[in-house]
């Protein structure tokens, strides 16, 4: 496995007392290192402007990148940048676009970038939701554009739904978007209703949900989707905010969960996509948790 990082992730400030602070990311470092200290890593470069607008407007891309502020720029109520956010979010859409290169170089057969800010909630218009750029959609149309592919798909398990994934793709036939999150929850989205062009596939979880149904709705719900989509790159939105630690949502999952559901989408991109998958960092707000769940989604991975 193939792993992408950058200091400038580290750099990104959304303010003091945010939950997506810096601090998630160097937890996530430390303990992915100490982990797999053989494991190669290679520094995420800058996406392009033209792999950012295959997903998002002009207007967008412009705001997050050229808006002239001092110390910090707020977006909306949770959504704020600092000066070193514009090169963060540069860095982590780029770590998504290196890293779908390199599988589909058989450079390595699967890649895990640790960046932030995350990007799930990012739609094509408006950065929300701690989110600038999309990082997972960013990924999936550059698969798409850059190296032909039919059917790319972005496996999501972070607690949240990534209401702006499936709005980017909701008419692209090409990218399947398959989503497990809790429900009621921010953004209020992703019901079982939003088919797209039969290219969505959404379990809203209850609070309060622990290992077994989470397990079901994968197992029953959404892995047979994604089975019959038989796509050609798996990519994973990779949040871990559903852990019973985490201070934002009410799941209870254990790391454990997170191995299981990681291995099976690694056996189905072995079965469909010639083991090809990429997974980005998205949320997860307990550094206890975080710790624990991306050292298991890993070795869940690599089983």
């Amino acid at each position: 496995m193939l792993f992408f990082t950058h200091p400038a992730c580290l750099a990104h400030d959304p303010g003091a007392g945010h939950p997506e602070c810096p601090a998630r990311l160097e937890a996530v470092l430390h303990a992915v290192r100490a982990a797999f200290p053989l494991a190669p890593w290679r520094e995420a470069p800058r996406a392009s402007r033209d792999a950012l607008l295959r997903v998002h407007t002009r207007d967008l891309v412009a705001r997050l990148l050229d808006t002239p502020f001092d110390s910090q720029l707020r977006l909306d109520e949770d959504t704020a940048m600092s000066v070193d956010s514009p090169e963060a979010a540069l860095r982590a859409a780029g770590a998504g676009v290196a890293a779908v290169d390199a599988v589909m170089a058989g450079e390595h057969s699967q890649a895990f970038c640790a960046v932030r800010p995350p990007g799930h909630h990012s739609t094509g218009a408006v950065a929300m939701g701690f989110c600038l750029f999309n990082t997972a959609a960013v990924a999936a149309a550059h698969a798409l554009y850059a190296h032909g592919l039919e059917r790319v798909v972005i496996a999501d398990f972070d607690v949240h739904h990534g209401n702006g994934s499936q709005d980017i793709f909701a008419r692209e036939p090409r990218v399947m978007y398959a989503s497990s999150h809790q429900s009621p929850l921010y953004p209020d989205s992703g019901k079982p209703e939003d088919v797209g062009v039969g290219n969505l596939a959404n379990a809203p979880l209850a609070p309060g949900t622990g290992s077994e149904a989470f397990r079901h709705a994968w197992r029953d719900i959404l892995l047979p989707r994604i089975e019959a989509f038989r796509p050609q790159l798996v990519l994973v939105s990779a949040g871990f905010d559903g852990h019973r630690l985490d201070p934002l949502a009410d799941l209870v999952l254990e790391a454990a969960d997170y191995r299981w559901l990681s291995a099976e989408l690694a056996a189905l991109s072995r079965r469909h996509a010639q083991g090809r998958l990429v997974s980005l960092l998205e949320g997860g707000y307990s550094l206890a948790a975080l710790r624990a769940c991306s050292v298991a989604h890993l070795e869940g991975l690599a089983a």
